[in-house]
């Protein structure tokens, strides 16, 4: 006679939380340093997040103010000038697309230096331009090509940059030490099952 077949095993339930936090949870097998690491990781995580914020602050603040006063300083040693070009420039494989109008060439152009003097410099210009054409240029006190000073906007993108970096290394600094943490742990564990085992391992061990 066939022996009796034995109920099918319950299925789990599918509403189960796919993220939980098991560090936390009692069980048996859960160790002290388990329930250390879990309550360091909420720690890390919650300092993170009410210290991002005000990093993000500080950090754009102080950018802001350091390249509001880097464009101070560029706008009084920058001039904007007229420059002659000696060759005539590249054109483009595509001249009036889109492309065409965001490059620019290396070209070789006529200045009047701060002395008075006539200097060839190297700059970037539109593609397809005849030699003597003007172009204009921004130079230093020294009539070297330069950029222009920083823009409003620059000043801003840039702050936020450096905001967003911030955020970032404020998160790392958090996963490092609680990755620093979890490391000193799990050798403190091995360490501790090693000398247990090195107890327990003379009972298995069959005299010869």
């Amino acid at each position: 006679m066939a022996g009796r077949v034995p109920p099918p095993a319950p299925q789990p339930p599918e509403d189960l939380p796919r993220f939980t936090l098991w560090r936390l949870r009692s069980n048996p097998l859960r160790r002290r340093s388990d329930l250390l690491l879990g309550w360091l990781g909420i720690g890390l995580l919650t300092a993170v997040l009410a210290a991002a914020p005000a990093v993000a602050l500080l950090t754009a603040d102080a950018a802001r103010r350091h390249y509001a006063r880097t464009a101070q300083h560029q706008s009084e040693t920058r001039r904007p000038t007229t420059a002659v070009l000696l060759r005539d420039a590249p054109r483009h494989p595509e001249p009036g697309s889109a492309e065409a109008a965001a490059t620019r060439y290396p070209a070789r152009v006529l200045i009047d230096g701060p002395d008075g003097r006539t200097r060839t410099v190297r700059t970037e210009v539109e593609p397809g331009l005849p030699a003597g054409s003007t172009v204009r240029v921004w130079a230093d006190r020294d009539g070297e090509i330069t950029g222009p000073p920083l823009t409003a906007r620059e000043i801003r993108s840039r702050s936020m940059g450096w905001a967003v970096c911030a955020v970032l290394a404020t998160a790392g600094a958090g996963a490092a030490v609680h990755g620093a943490a979890a490391l000193a742990v799990r050798r403190r564990n091995v360490a501790a099952w090693e000398a247990a085992w090195a107890r327990t391992a003379p009972r298995w061990t069959l005299s010869p």
